[in-house]
């Protein structure tokens, strides 16, 4: 293997949100974490439910008092060189 091309791995610690310490080995020297096997709900099988209606009834029920704007119509204007062309056909 080569020399000097590896990064320097650390015996360090990883800090959870919830304030669980674990030692653990990283290139890293402090690591801080959002969540942990001690407070992730597939772990401790204590689920929290944030979104209790679906997504569709969420949208419906946020939009249901919304009208749509009309589209303006654009008239495109006739160009020299398209006038050119169905004059030759």
């Amino acid at each position: 293997m080569k020399e000097g091309i590896h990064p320097k791995y650390f015996e360090t610690t990883a800090t959870c949100a919830c304030g669980a310490v674990f030692k653990v080995g990283s290139t890293k020297e402090n690591l801080h974490i959002d969540i942990c096997s001690g407070c992730h709900p597939l772990f401790t099988g204590k689920q929290k439910l944030m979104d209790i209606e679906g997504r569709v009834q969420k949208f419906k029920k946020k939009y249901a008092n919304v009208t749509p704007h009309k589209k303006k119509v654009v008239k495109k204007k006739k160009t020299a060189a398209s006038t050119k062309t169905k004059a030759k056909k």
